[in-house]
C-alpha cells in the first residue's frame, strides 16, 4: 500500500490518478494575491500554525484531506472526507482572469447536495484543469458501477 503526501493510504487494487494540493492561502494566481497569501502563510508559520489541504483522486474514489498543525509540530486537526458519488451534482472548472487579465486562475469545483468545494489549481493551464475535472468525473462514475 502506498502512502501519499496527503497521508492517505491506497488500497491494494487502487491506483492514484491525481493528488492536488489545495492553495489555501492565496485567493488567485495573480502575483499580488500570491504574495499576500505567502506573507499570510509566513506569519501563520511564525506563530506555529500550518494548514494543508489535498484532493486525492484515485480510480475508485475521491477523498478530501485537510490537516491543521499547531505549535509547530502537533497535529491539532485532521479531516478526511470521502466524496460520495450519489451526492455530487456537478463537476467542472472555472477560469477567471486576474492581475489585469494577464494571469488566469483555474479552480476545480464540485457541487453537492449539502456543500460545494472549490480548489485553486496551482500552475496549470486549461488542459491541466480539464484533466483534473475529467479524472474527478471518471472516479465518481467508476465508483457508481
Amino acid at each position: 500500500m502506498a502512502v501519499l503526501q496527503s497521508g492517505v493510504m491506497l488500497g491494494e487494487d487502487e491506483n492514484l490518478v491525481m493528488e492536488i494540493e489545495a492553495e489555501l492561502w492565496a485567493t488567485s494566481s495573480n502575483p499580488i494575491a500570491r504574495l499576500i497569501g505567502e506573507i499570510t502563510k509566513f506569519i501563520a508559520m511564525i506563530l506555529g500554525t500550518r494548514i494543508k489541504g489535498f484532493l486525492v483522486i484515485t480510480d475508485k474514489r475521491v477523498i478530501e484531506v485537510s490537516t491543521t498543525i499547531g505549535c509547530y509540530c502537533f497535529t491539532i486537526g485532521r479531516k478526511v472526507k470521502y466524496v460520495l458519488p450519489s451526492s455530487v451534482k456537478e463537476i467542472g472548472y472555472n477560469r477567471s482572469a486576474t492581475f489585469l487579465c494577464c494571469c488566469p486562475a483555474f479552480h476545480l469545483y464540485y457541487e453537492g447536495f449539502t456543500q460545494s468545494t472549490s480548489v485553486l489549481l496551482k500552475g496549470v493551464d486549461e488542459a491541466g484543469a480539464k484533466k483534473a475535472a475529467d479524472a474527478f468525473y471518471n472516479a465518481i462514475v467508476h465508483s457508481q458501477r
